[in-house]
Parts: C-alpha cells; sequence; structure tokens
C-alpha cells in the first residue's frame, strides 16, 4: 500500500491532535508486540485509532489487514468510529472516491466474544463443533440450568441451597471452569482428595468445618455441570463461556495461528487487564507464543476491578512474556501518564491513594496533568452524624449545583454498593432534581421495583418469607406486628402438625414420601395465608388465634391473589410480570404517587420491564423461575448480566462504582465512605466456604492468589487474612477508578451512624485521605462530626419522645387523590347506569 504519511509531526498536522511524547512513541512504534500501560484519562482510545492510521498511512498494512478488539458493543463501535474518522481525516481513506466493485477495506474491530464467535464459525469442525451451533441468551442458560436441575436423578444432600440460588451457582461454576479452562472431572478429582485429606484432619472450628461442606457441594456441582453441558450439546447450544473455552483449544493448533496471522498483520487489544486466562491462551496461542507478531495491549492495571469475574490482572504484567519477540526478547512495555481529563489537585489524590499499586505493577507511572491544569480541580468532603444526614448532604450539594446552571447529566453519584439508591433517588427527586438509576442490581433496590420481584417470589417460592412479609407490611396491605406475629405462629402450627401426623402413621408417611412432601419442611408463610380461605372470617373452626377482623379480610384478599397468579406461571413472561402488574394495582399505586416521584416511578418500572423483555427475547419459553435465577444472580455478582450504561438523558447519573470505569463527568460524588463499607471489608466469596467457587490450586492464575497452607485452624487463618489483604488491593483500585472520574469537582462523605448499626462506623481510610487533602490546602472541609462518646447510642434507633408507628400512617395528599378518583369514577358509573336504565 502506499505511503501517506511519513513522520510524525504530518500525523499530528492531519489530525489535528497535539500528541505528547510518551502518546507519539506508542504510535509509530515499530510493528512489534507492544503493551502500553495507560493511566486514567490518558488518551488510551486516541492512541490506538491514530496508530492504525500511521501504520496504514506508512503503508506499512493495508486497513483490512488491521484487528482491534474490546469488551463491549459499545466500546467496539466507539474505536471503529474513531478509526475510521481519523482514516478519512488524515486523508489515508477517501469516501467519496468508492469503486462499487472495489470498496476500500476497513479494520475489523470487535469485541473478544464475538472475535472468538467468528473464530469457531470459521474453524470450530477441527474441534468436533458442528456449524449448526447457537449461541445461548441468558433467558436460555438460566432456563436450560433449571430444567437441568430439575431432571436431575439421585440425591444431592450437599446442595442445600434453594432450588433459584442452585440455578446462579451452577451457572457460576460452569463458567469459572470455562474460564479457566478445568475440566469438570478434574475439579471432582481435586475435591475427592481434599475431602480424603480432610476425614483425618480435627476440624476444630467452624470455618474449617465449612471446608468439607464446600467441597461436597462442588462434587455434586459439578456432576451438575457436566449434564449441563451434555444438555447444551445436545441442542447444539453454546454460551460465552463455551466459546473462548473451545477457541482456546483451537488456538492451540498450529495452522489456525498461522491463517489468523497471515489475515491480520497487526492487532491492537484494548482493556487487555480485565482480560481472563481463557482469553489470554487464546490470544497468545494465535499472536503470541514467539512469533513476534505485532500485537499492541492497552491496559492499566491500577484499573483492573473486575478480577471477582474472572479477569487476571497477570495478563497485562506478563504480557511481554507472553508475546515475546521472535528472538525471544520480551515485549516493549510503554507508559501513558498524563490525564487530559482531572485538574492536577484531583490527580494528585488518586495518585495518593495509588501509589501501593504503582509498586506491584510494572510500568506504572503517577498521573500528571495537563499543562496548566496543574492547580484545576476541588475536593470537598464531609463527615457527617448520621446516614441520613449524609444523603440530604450529598442531596442538598447535588441540588444547589444543578440550581446554579451546573447540567443534571454531568454529575453522577458513585456508590461502592446499590443499597443507598432508593434513600438518594429519593432525596433528589424531592429536591425536584432530575435522577436515574443506572443498572439493574440498582433498579432491584427501588421500591416499586422491589415490590414486584417479591410478589414474583412469592408466587415461584412459597417458602419466600422474606418477601411475604415485605408485601404484608408494605402500603397495600399493612398488617400490625400484632397480626405478623400470628401468622407466623399458625405457620408454624401447620409444620409441626403435619410431622406429627406423619409420625403416627407409617402409611401416610410412605404416601407422602411418595408424593414429594418433604418431612423437613420449612415454616411457609404463604400455607398460613391460604388457611384464611378456608376458615370463616369470624375465626370459628380455625386454631383459635386472635387475628384482628381485620387482618382476616386482607389476608384472604391476598390469598385469593396469590392463587389467582399461580394459575398463570406456565405463561410467557412478560404476560406473567404484566398480570402481575395489573392484579396487584402497583401501576395505580404509582399514579396515586406524588407527580415527580411517580413520573420516574414509571420510568423505572419500565425500565425494569425493558429488561425482562430483553431476557425474555432470546426465549419464547423464558419463565418467571428462570428470570428470578438471572435476578438474583445479577443482584449478587453482576456477572456479566447487566451492562446497562447511562443514558443520553440530561439527569443526574446514580450508578455503582464498578459500573463508572470509562465514564466521565464534571462532578462525581461519593457517598458511603465510612469502615467497612469504602473500602469494602467484605471480600470475595471463598473456595472453602462455597461449592461454586473454583478452588484457587485449578485456577490459570493461581500463582497471583493466596491459598491454604495447612489445613488446621492457623493455615485456615493466614489463609483469610492473605484474603484480607487481596480484597484491601482490589478496594483500592476500586478506590482508583472512582476518584479519577471527575473532570472538576469531586465530593466525597461518610457518617458516624448507620441506619440500623447500634456502633458507630466513621471515616474509612479514603475519606481519611479526602480529608487530609483537603486539610492541605486543596479543597474544602465542609463539615466533620465529632466521633461520638462511648455510651452515645446511635439516634436513630433511639428517638426518645417520638412514636414509632408500624404500619406508617398514609400519605395523607395521596389518599385524599384516591378518594377523589374512586368519587369520580363512581360518579360516571352512576351517571352511565342512569342513562342506560333511561
Amino acid at each position: 500500500m502506499p505511503a501517506r504519511i511519513t513522520d510524525a509531526d504530518q500525523l499530528k498536522e492531519l489530525l489535528g491532535i497535539p500528541f505528547t511524547p510518551e502518546q507519539t512513541a506508542c504510535i509509530i512504534a515499530p510493528p512489534a508486540p507492544q503493551v502500553i500501560v495507560a493511566g486514567a484519562g490518558s488518551g488510551k482510545t486516541t492512541v490506538m485509532a491514530a496508530r492504525v492510521v500511521w501504520l496504514v498511512g506508512t503503508g506499512q498494512v493495508a486497513p483490512e489487514q488491521v484487528l482491534g478488539l474490546t469488551f463491549t458493543n459499545k466500546a467496539a463501535g466507539e474505536l471503529a468510529e474513531r478509526v475510521r474518522k481519523a482514516l478519512i481525516k488524515a486523508g489515508v481513506t477517501d469516501p467519496d472516491a468508492i469503486d462499487p466493485d472495489n470498496p476500500p477495506g476497513e479494520p475489523v474491530i470487535s469485541t473478544y466474544h464475538a472475535f472468538a464467535g467468528r473464530l469457531l464459525t470459521d474453524h470450530g469442525l477441527r474441534v468436533g463443533l458442528e456449524p449448526t451451533s447457537r449461541l445461548l441468551a441468558d433467558a436460555t442458560r438460566y432456563q436450560l440450568a433449571a430444567r437441568v436441575l430439575r431432571e436431575a436423578p439421585g440425591l444431592y444432600p450437599a446442595l442445600t441451597r434453594s432450588f433459584t440460588d442452585l440455578v446462579g451457582d451452577l451457572l457460576t461454576l460452569d463458567g469459572e471452569l470455562a474460564e479457566h479452562l478445568v475440566r469438570p472431572e478434574d475439579l471432582r478429582a481435586h475435591d475427592a482428595e481434599l475431602l480424603r485429606t480432610l476425614e483425618n484432619t480435627r476440624l476444630t472450628n467452624a470455618d474449617l468445618r465449612k471446608v468439607p461442606e464446600a467441597a461436597a457441594a462442588r462434587r455434586e456441582l459439578a456432576d451438575l455441570v457436566l449434564r449441563y453441558r451434555a444438555a447444551k450439546r445436545e441442542r447444539d447450544l453454546l454460551d460465552f463461556g463455551d466459546q473462548i473455552a473451545l477457541s482456546a483449544r483451537l488456538a492451540a493448533l498450529p495452522e489456525v495461528g498461522r491463517v489468523l496471522r497471515d489475515e491480520f498483520r497487526v492487532v491492537l487489544l484494548d482493556e487487555y487487564q480485565d482480560t481472563s486466562v481463557a482469553q489470554r491462551v487464546l490470544l497468545a496461542g494465535l499472536f503470541g507464543g514467539g512469533t513476534g507478531h505485532p500485537v499492541t495491549a492497552v491496559g492499566d492495571p491500577c484499573q483492573a476491578i473486575y478480577g471477582w469475574r474472572g479477569a487476571s490482572v497477570a495478563n497485562l504484567d506478563d504480557f511481554p512474556e507472553h508475546f515475546a519477540h521472535a528472538d525471544g526478547r520480551p515485549a516493549t512495555r510503554q507508559s501513558l501518564s498524563e490525564n487530559r481529563r482531572s485538574g492536577g489537585r484531583l490527580l494528585d489524590l488518586a495518585n495518593g491513594l495509588a501509589e501501593p499499586l504503582r509498586v506491584m505493577h510494572a510500568g506504572v507511572e503517577a498521573l500528571r496533568p495537563a499543562p496548566g491544569a496543574e492547580r484545576d480541580g476541588t475536593v470537598r468532603c464531609a463527615l457527617l452524624p448520621t446516614h441520613a444526614e449524609e444523603i440530604d448532604w450529598i442531596a442538598d450539594s447535588v441540588a444547589h449545583l444543578v440550581n446554579t446552571g451546573k447540567a443534571p447529566g454531568e454529575i453522577a453519584v458513585l456508590c461502592r454498593t446499590a443499597g443507598d439508591f432508593a434513600e438518594i433517588q429519593g432525596a433528589l427527586v424531592a429536591r425536584d432534581v432530575p435522577v436515574e438509576v443506572v443498572g439493574l442490581s440498582g433498579l432491584l433496590h427501588l421500591p416499586e421495583i422491589a415490590d414486584l420481584v417479591a410478589v414474583c417470589e412469592v408466587l415461584q417460592d412459597p417458602g419466600a418469607n422474606a418477601s411475604l412479609v415485605r408485601l404484608l407490611t408494605g402500603p397495600r396491605w399493612r398488617i400490625g406486628p400484632r397480626d405478623l406475629a400470628l401468622l407466623g405462629r399458625r405457620a408454624r402450627r401447620l409444620v409441626s402438625h403435619a410431622r406429627v401426623d406423619g409420625d403416627d402413621d407409617p402409611d401416610r408417611r410412605l404416601a407422602e414420601a411418595v408424593e414429594g412432601v418433604d418431612p423437613a419442611e420449612v415454616i411457609s408463610l404463604a400455607d398460613a395465608l391460604d388457611t384464611f380461605l378456608e376458615t370463616p372470617l369470624d375465626g370459628r373452626g380455625d386454631d383459635g388465634l386472635p387475628f384482628s377482623p381485620d387482618a382476616r379480610v386482607r389476608f384472604a384478599r391476598l390469598a385469593t391473589e396469590l392463587r389467582e397468579l399461580r394459575r398463570s406461571l406456565a405463561d410467557p413472561l412478560m404476560d406473567v410480570l404484566h398480570r402481575v402488574l395489573a392484579v396487584t394495582g402497583l401501576e395505580v399505586e404509582l399514579s396515586a404517587s406524588p407527580h415527580a416521584l411517580a413520573a420516574r416511578r414509571r420510568e423505572t418500572l419500565s425500565n425494569f420491564l425493558d429488561i425482562a423483555a430483553s431476557f425474555a427475547a432470546g426465549d419464547n419459553e423464558a419463565t418467571l423461575l428462570a428470570f428470578l435465577a438471572f435476578l438474583r444472580t445479577a443482584a449478587q455478582y453482576e456477572k456479566g448480566l447487566d451492562n446497562a450504561l447511562p443514558g443520553g438523558e440530561n439527569t443526574v447519573k446514580v450508578l455503582t462504582a464498578h459500573k463508572s470505569k470509562g465514564l466521565e463527568w464534571d462532578v462525581v460524588a461519593v457517598p458511603g465512605l465510612v469502615t467497612g463499607t469504602f473500602p469494602s471489608s467484605q471480600g470475595r466469596e471463598k473456595w472453602t466456604a462455597q461449592g461454586k467457587v473454583l478452588p484457587h490450586a485449578l485456577r490459570g492464575d493461581a500463582d497471583t492468589l493466596p491459598d491454604v497452607e495447612s489445613w488446621d485452624s492457623r493455615g485456615l487463618k493466614a489463609f483469610h487474612e492473605a484474603m484480607k489483604e487481596h480484597q484491601h488491593t482490589e478496594e483500592l483500585r476500586l478506590g482508583y477508578v472512582t476518584f479519577t472520574r471527575p473532570r472538576s469537582l469531586l465530593l466525597g462523605s461518610g457518617h458516624w451512624w448507620g441506619p440500623s448499626q447500634k456502633k458507630p462506623r466513621g471515616p474509612s481510610d479514603f475519606l481519611h485521605a479526602l480529608h487530609a487533602h483537603c486539610a492541605a490546602g486543596h479543597g474544602e472541609i465542609e463539615a466533620w462530626a465529632d466521633e461520638p462518646a462511648e455510651d452515645e447510642e446511635n439516634p436513630a434507633l433511639h428517638r426518645t419522645g417520638d412514636d414509632q408507628v408500624w404500619p406508617l400512617p398514609l400519605d395523607a395528599a395521596a389518599l385524599a387523590r384516591r378518594r377523589a378518583a374512586a368519587d369520580t369514577v363512581l360518579a360516571h358509573l352512576h351517571r352511565l347506569a342512569a342513562h342506560l336504565d333511561g
């Protein structure tokens, strides 16, 4: 291809971008393997696009010989658009001079998964994969896993979790096995050996006793994984994990690598720190392994925040060895460290937090501001007495910014977890600030969605007592504590009666066993609720418990509703959800709410239904059970299920810190900077206690993780301490990502007293860092409450003089609107009836 660009200065002029010396070095590097450690806001996408322009424009490669891979469709689309515009702007390709018979080539830019899918389409027969294989949608995955569980023969005594949880556990373990290229048979053999070892070991504490329980559960789950994979093969189905694992097998065939290297002379790998072990094996097998192929990987180990869902930061650290030159020399490592997003004072804060990370990873440099921005950026921090006051401080600060001209869309509230989303949303709506909750896990915490999901949980599982209690004590049924306690007493009596009767009659016990009745049946409030359909309202003929008359009526009405709704559980998912909304009157409740809040709540409900529709779109037979398992997994792990991104509306975005990666705003507020919350003290789930977690020794990144040295209390304690340290490092990375999102203003806050804690929380290490930063003259300390006295009690729990009313009194304005609307409808019906009679 003829050269149109001859030097770096010409490239800068053509693209109109003043590249830094670091960026220029990465862009014009010779076509050889290199890894670019790109700090937050350092322009990695710009560099990748410019490198394509340089290599194509200098005649070293044709556009169609460039392969670019990233993680999401959105990122792939943005990179493709950036490359296309850069090629046109530099005059390398001319969109007006297109020959229909010989169109110009374009770089191939896609997601890692799409690339693996294409590889299987082209070469899958080499590993026995049929061309007819289809990719599983989430709905089908959960549907098929539920079917496998339901049809699995034999007893699984170690699997004691609920059916819905077991569906998620099965898929989680299957995914981990695929990510680390471990066969289920090898996992079963590993756990069998572990169980033999523990047979002769004194298990002296609860943590040690969990180890054989987890190993036994994992062996049984591994058996179910084998059945699940067999079910996929029978139906010619693949999921994302299968795609990558099978592609990694293909990459081990030399002829496949030769074909791909001939087709793609240059390869760009984006966000390489987020790749899994299987993805690294795939990519290194095709383009690495001492071939010296021109691969450029870009990533930042300080932003490696997805280790809990399979990513291995070691892939980025070890890139020079995995993608060595043909003569054995390690690949070149370069750095980008000038941040053109945030002011210098904000970068000083982030650099201080990331100092331990820079020591751990090669090539990581402290971020530098753009020239002239050294004194830009402001931090404001506050430590409030109570959680409620902190939410008010955040909401007041955001409302003030909006009222003084800041566009709501330029503001984000980033939380460590979704637990505070409902309070933050409500506080902002109360101040007339437009707000959007981003992501499925966040939606599940909002009251209107939580109520809908609670009804669905009760319909699917009669033992979902917590969900039923939410409904009973909610604004619609308003059951008081006395009647709720009596309902629990009746539920306990029902179970005890069943057990006594069964014990007295062996024939009946045998009949119940045949019918599938569990003699260890759990207490079910739903079963107790059903009794109100069989007993008179005056209470005569029942167990004599003194329920109030109102409670009896409400219990009977709710039981009737649930019974009617259960009859439609076999219908398509969206039909079930809409029927629940209609029968429960939830949409009417939202319409009766105060206008501003009602508008956002209806939008929230619409967003949730869109997610459900997307889930069901791939499988017409998607059931409520599969959807609930999907929601449970999304709420706990967000393991690739929740790909929601902030919309384009001019609203304040409320989202988790994990979801903020790759995004930026003028203003970022970070609440909840309290001890144990952010940074979190709750580490990733341990394989020694959870059957769905792969043992570290079997993982492809085992060298980067701690493990158990000896099976005694000392060895397990050391493992737990090492996992805490590992968790601390992961929280540092998440903090670094969070505090590098704002361009101009960072708001950070915490509190002493949580909403329900008996002991004070206090500022976390992150909030202490913000306080020290502000105290040094780089920001403002707006409030800093003194530590509570030792004998002081949480005011949220101890409010002298306040009457605690439960159920909460009805909102007078909303009640008046409901009654006015009802009167209007009744009057209209009366007029209509009179007209018909006349």
